[in-house]
């Protein structure tokens, strides 16, 4: 064989095109490997009855049927069509339903951010801020509504963030994912905020002589974006619910994932933070519009742990092009040629992992065992641990607290953590007989249980690792 006819033959392999593909695939068969963490949040099961209710009933609800603390108080839920979507899941396939849909969505995500920047950026460090981006949002990949809204989230920024560097219109074909955004999260807000380091960068670039033509596209497609995510059952509704939940003020101390970053313990989180200052410290510099933008992020990831996922996503869209710039990168003119035998190749990997992932027992246990043993269905009024809510509500029982934060508020949620762990304990008696409470279900290691056992009217009827249930013997006062 000649040596033209080999060269023919042996073409290059397409890594440009391939990646995305791989990407995506590797992230779904490693994410479904781990199927159970993506459950470990007690939100997971009240978004899927939710969804049940939702389905059940052919509405949305607009007052709380769910716990008896609160029943009957005005309540959206704002991400209503995660709900739903997950109750299909679930009712198809179970828990392993709810998994390979989230597992899907997140490995779309993350294949639509690899794609983004290898428009701009060779596969090695493209690859390194991906690599980053998924150790960012590991601590957050959970199967909630959240990460139903990822691929949105990455094509919506992308979308703005080639507006910006290739310094052209609005992008008015993207409006529609705001819509649907708006009813799968709460966050949708973010996205019209999103907007405005668009608008800011073009003003800055443009001359004086264009600034009125600018400024009336960017005014124009910001109007069109608020009236999309408007597009809900509950009208402008989920657009305010960040600021009911940025309203509950201290008590987001008291939630576990509302808290500030911990850098009492070396992880993950700050190791990325100091590479990032390394490399800022090398000479990187960036356009200042992308540094407010970088500011904001971190800030939100600072202030908020759960707001580290933002930062994972949508940091690598700013920087990818100042970045290219500043390494001084060649397009990659690698044909696509095999792109579709590698994408057939990893949509089979995919088809085979969700098979498995499907026939794979999944049981989730958390206090399922303290509720059945301890007969908690007819028990009555049931005082219960934020984090057992979600499970109450599966199990079709009014929760006392649950992680709605929005529907009880600040003054409620801290009320309960105060209880709870004894810092007022007169008025933790006082809860005990103004809701009526008949049962307990609390964690072990809450300061609670070993009063309980202690009071003369109660009685631990119930306690594994997981729950301790306590049942009042006499009957409550009216």
């Amino acid at each position: 064989m000649s040596d033209q006819t080999i060269r023919s033959v042996a073409k290059p392999f397409p890594s440009r095109a391939a990646l995305p593909w791989l990407t995506g695939a590797g992230i779904y068969v490693l994410v479904l490997a781990v199927g159970p963490r993506l459950l470990n949040d007690p939100d997971c099961f009240s978004h899927v009855a939710i969804g049940r209710w939702i389905i059940a009933h052919a509405t949305v609800p607009v007052t709380d049927p769910f716990s008896f603390s609160m029943h009957g108080a005005h309540w959206i839920a704002f991400e209503w069509l995660s709900e739903v979507i997950y109750a299909g899941a679930f009712t198809a396939a179970g828990w392993p339903g709810v998994v390979v849909v989230a597992t899907a969505a997140i490995a779309l995500a993350f294949a639509l951010l690899t794609r983004f920047l290898l428009r701009e950026l060779a596969p090695a460090p493209a690859l390194l801020m991906v690599l980053a981006a998924l150790t960012l949002f590991e601590p957050h990949m959970l199967a909630r509504p959240h990460a139903l809204t990822l691929p949105i989230m990455v094509t919506w920024t992308a979308a703005l963030v080639r507006a910006m560097d290739e310094r052209r219109g609005p992008p008015y074909w993207a409006l529609p994912l705001l819509t649907l955004w708006a009813n799968l999260h709460g966050s949708v807000a973010l996205a019209i905020g999103l907007i405005g380091p668009a608008v800011l960068e073009a003003l800055l670039r443009d001359d004086k002589r264009g600034l009125p033509h600018v400024l009336r596209q960017w005014i124009v497609f910001s109007v069109l974006a608020a009236l999309a995510a408007c597009l809900t059952p509950y009208g402008p509704g989920p657009l305010l619910v960040p600021l009911t939940t940025l309203g509950l003020g201290n008590a987001l101390n008291t939630i576990v994932e509302w808290r500030p970053q911990d850098f009492g313990h070396f992880g993950t989180f700050e190791l990325l933070l100091l590479l990032g200052i390394f490399g800022l410290s090398r000479g990187m510099k960036l356009p200042p519009v992308r540094v407010l933008v970088l500011l904001g992020l971190l800030h939100f990831a600072l202030a908020q742990a759960r707001n580290a996922d933002l930062l994972a996503m949508l940091a690598p869209l700013y920087l990818a092009a100042p970045l290219a710039r500043q390494l001084k990168a060649e397009p990659n003119g690698e044909a696509a040629a095999g792109r579709r035998g590698i994408g057939l190749a990893a949509t089979v990997v995919m088809a085979v992992a969700t098979v498995l992932a499907l026939v794979r027992p999944l049981y989730m246990e958390g206090p399922r065992t303290a509720i059945a043993a301890a007969d908690l269905r007819d028990a009555g009024p049931v005082l219960n641990d934020y984090q057992f809510g979600g499970y109450l509500i599966f199990a079709g029982i009014p929760s006392f607290i649950d992680g709605r934060g929005e529907l009880y508020g600040g003054e409620f949620i801290s009320r309960v953590y105060r209880d709870l762990n004894l810092v007022d304990l007169p008025d933790f008696l006082k809860l005990l007989d103004q809701y009526k409470i008949r049962a307990t279900l609390l964690a072990p290691g809450t300061p609670a249980v070993k009063l309980l056992d202690r009071l003369p009217d109660w009685q631990r009827v119930y306690s594994d690792g997981v729950a301790v249930v306590h049942k009042r013997r006499a009957p409550a006062p009216q």
